[in-house]
């Protein structure tokens, strides 16, 4: 499964994403790309990360997403294809504690740093 990793800082390499979320499965490929913000023009750093199994990268998203990454806060979640068309997680992606899932549900936020 093909993941998006956003919010990188302009240090990180993919060499990076691999280290961190070769914790949670066999890692494919990682690609990090910088953008130019259409609004600031400053550059924006962002990354895909390809999964080897679906409920690893789903492990890794409950575990990394809203985590710090080299002093900035990363978002991860399912990339969607070109064109906006994709399926979502199933059974729905609330996060509200309790909900289930192998984070623990009630587990503190930003607070683990890599």
């Amino acid at each position: 499964m093909n993941l998006f990793v956003g919010n990188l800082s302009l240090e990180t390499t993919e060499e990076d994403l691999r280290r961190i979320f070769s914790e949670f499965g066999e890692i494919l490929s990682a690609k990090v790309l910088v953008k130019a913000d259409p609004a600031t023009g400053q550059p924006r750093k962002f990354g895909f990360v390809d999964m080897a199994d679906k409920f690893h990268s789903y492990d890794a998203i409950d575990n990394l997403d809203c985590t710090y990454l080299q002093g900035n806060i990363i978002s991860v979640k399912e990339a969607k294809p070109p064109g906006g068309q994709g399926g979502g997680r199933m059974g729905g992606g609330n996060r509200r504690p309790g909900a289930g899932g192998s984070s623990g549900g009630n587990r503190p936020r930003f607070n683990k740093r890599y």
